[in-house]
C-alpha cells in the first residue's frame, strides 16, 4: 500500500565515474505518485509514474534508479567541480516547498554531516520517499 508521499531535493546525476564536471544538478520532486527530474536549462530529464521507477541505494550512498529503461546513478552532493544548482532548479525547490510541509525523520548522522554534507542522508530519504510512494526500491 502506498499513501501520498510529497518529496523534493536537488541531487546530483553523476554522468561519469571519473569526470566531476559531469556530475550534474538536477531538481527532483515526487508529488501525487509522480516522479519528476529536471536540469540545469529547466528541461525535463523524466516524469513517470513512481510505481515505473526502481532501484536501489549502494553502500556508499548512490541512489541507482531505472527508470524509462534508463539508468541514473544519482547522489547527494556534486563534485568541487560540479556545476551549481541553476536559479530555476533552486526557485523549483523553494517553491515546491511553499505549500507543503516537508518531512521529518532521521537526518544526516555526524561523520555524514561532517565529512560528506549529508549527501547520503539526501539520498536515503529519496530511497524512503520512493518506497513509501510506489516504486520499486530497496
Amino acid at each position: 500500500m502506498t499513501h501520498h508521499v510529497a518529496h523534493a531535493s536537488i541531487v546530483y546525476w553523476r554522468r561519469s565515474i571519473w569526470n566531476g564536471s559531469r556530475c550534474v544538478p538536477v531538481l527532483m520532486t515526487l508529488d501525487q505518485g509522480w516522479l519528476r527530474a529536471r536540469d540545469r536549462a529547466d528541461a525535463e530529464l523524466f516524469a513517470v509514474p513512481a510505481g515505473e521507477v526502481a532501484g536501489r541505494l549502494t553502500r556508499l550512498g548512490t541512489l541507482l534508479l531505472t527508470v524509462g529503461g534508463r539508468r541514473y546513478a544519482l547522489v547527494g552532493r556534486g563534485a568541487t567541480v560540479s556545476p551549481d544548482p541553476s536559479p530555476e532548479q533552486k526557485r523549483g525547490f523553494v517553491d515546491f516547498w511553499a505549500h507543503r510541509t516537508p518531512p521529518t525523520g532521521d537526518g544526516p548522522g555526524v561523520l555524514d554531516q561532517l565529512f560528506n554534507g549529508a549527501a547520503a542522508a539526501n539520498t536515503r530519504s529519496w530511497r524512503n520517499a520512493l518506497a513509501a510512494g510506489g516504486a520499486g526500491v530497496r
